[in-house]
């Protein structure tokens, strides 16, 4: 999968890029099967937003006879990387240490979230001293 970023992916758009990166290739008919019931979508807006995100060259096609086999071009990994500098960059200044701050006095982190945060770094701490 390439490792480039992507034209922007809308919120619809992105919940067909998780049923695709959870398990691929899949024709449109299995996409529908997964995103389309909890949102109330056809298989004509599964199409639609099969065929943006080609031309986003956010997923590739292949022929499969009468139909086509969809896959992501891009790693789900990177994608959510190049979102969440944009969104630092964008709401607070490229200071991700902003981010946590804004989160914390918003009361949005659990102390659970709180512990894997700072086991995250400790553990970023060793291997940046090795």
């Amino acid at each position: 999968m390439a490792e480039e970023s992507v034209e922007r992916i809308s919120e619809a758009e992105h919940a067909v890029m998780e049923a695709l990166w959870a398990r691929h290739p899949q024709t449109a008919n299995e996409v529908a099967d997964t995103v389309a019931p909890a949102r109330g979508w056809s298989l004509a807006t599964v199409k639609t937003l099969l065929s943006r995100l080609v031309a986003k060259q956010a997923i590739v096609t292949q022929p499969d006879g009468k139909r086509f086999l969809y896959s992501p071009a891009i790693a789900r990994e990177a994608y959510l990387g190049g979102e969440s500098r944009r969104l630092v960059d964008r709401l607070f200044g490229g200071s991700a240490a902003g981010l946590f701050a804004h989160l914390a006095e918003a009361e949005a982190l659990s102390d659970k979230d709180l512990d894997q945060i700072e086991a995250l770094l400790k553990t970023i701490r060793k291997e940046g001293g090795q």
